[in-house]
C-alpha cells in the first residue's frame, strides 16, 4: 500500500477508537514518525495531507530539513532522547520537544530558545517501564521537575509523554500496554492542579495507538503502520 492509504487507514481507525471513547475527532493529534526513513517519504506524507511529524534525532532531522522544513504546514517534533550538546541545535529545528527528562537539558533548551526568540512547547517524559532501552524520568520526580521548569519563560510544559515496555504478545500489545496508558493519565490528572497547561498525553504507536486513545492520548506517534519497517540508523555523535 501506498503512504497515502496507509494514513487514510490509520486515520480511520484513529476515527474509528475516538469514536468508541466517545471523544471528539479533534481532540487526538496523529503524529507520522518519519525517523529512519528517507525523506523521499517524508514528503510523500506530506503531500497526502500529513503535518506533524517526528524525528528521532537532532542530526538525521538536521539533514532531512534542507529539502522539508519549508513544507507548507510542517510540524517537527523531537521524540528521542536529547544529548545535552544537542540542546541548542533542537532548539532551533524542532516545534516541539517531547522528551525532556531532567532539569539540565531543560534548562539549556530554555536558554537556546531564548536566545532564539521563540516559546518552546515541551513534554516531559516518563519512564514507566522497567527496561533498560527506555528513557524518562521516574514517576516520583516528575512533580520537582515540573516546579523547576516553571520559572523557565522560553519553555511551555504542555503535556507528558511515554513509551510502554515492548509487548511480549504483539498481538495484545494494546492490552498490555494499557495500565502503563492509565498510570501517565493519572500522572497529567495529578499535575494540572499546579500545572494547568499540562494537558497532553503522548502515547500511543502503531502496535497499541486504539487502546491509548481510549485512555485519554492526545498524541499517537505512528511510524511503522505508515512508512513500514525502518532501517538502523547509526549513532549520533
Amino acid at each position: 500500500m501506498s503512504i497515502a492509504q496507509n494514513l487514510e487507514r490509520i486515520r480511520n481507525e484513529v476515527a474509528d477508537a475516538c469514536a468508541r471513547a466517545n471523544r471528539p475527532l479533534a481532540d487526538v493529534a496523529l503524529m507520522a514518525v518519519s525517523k529512519m526513513h528517507p525523506v523521499d517519504l517524508l514528503l510523500e506524507a506530506h503531500a497526502a495531507g500529513q503535518r506533524l511529524f517526528g524525528e528521532n534525532r537532532v542530526q538525521e532531522w538536521q539533514q532531512k530539513a534542507e529539502i522539508a522544513a519549508s513544507l507548507p504546514g510542517l510540524e517537527m517534533h523531537l521524540i528521542g532522547p536529547l544529548q545535552s550538546n544537542k540542546t541548542a541545535k533542537a532548539a532551533e529545528l524542532f516545534h516541539a520537544v517531547q522528551t525532556v527528562d531532567s532539569l539540565k537539558i531543560a534548562t539549556r533548551l530554555n536558554a537556546a530558545a531564548q536566545g532564539l526568540g521563540k516559546k518552546l512547547p515541551i513534554y516531559i517524559e516518563v519512564k514507566l517501564s522497567h527496561e533498560e532501552s527506555k528513557h524518562g524520568l521516574q514517576p516520583a520526580e516528575l512533580a520537582g521537575l515540573l516546579d523547576a521548569i516553571a520559572p523557565l519563560e522560553s519553555l511551555i510544559p504542555v503535556g507528558l509523554m511515554t513509551v510502554p515496555p515492548w509487548p511480549a504478545d504483539v498481538a495484545n500489545a494494546g492490552e498490555e500496554a494499557r495500565p502503563y496508558f492509565q498510570q501517565l493519565r493519572r500522572l497529567r490528572d495529578e499535575a494540572l492542579a499546579k500545572h494547568p497547561l499540562v494537558t497532553g498525553l503522548s502515547m500511543g504507536m502503531s502496535n497499541d495507538f486504539a487502546v491509548a486513545i481510549e485512555e485519554g492520548s492526545t498524541c499517537v506517534r505512528i511510524g511503522t503502520a505508515i512508512f513500514g519497517k525502518r532501517q538502523p540508523a547509526p549513532e549520533e555523535t
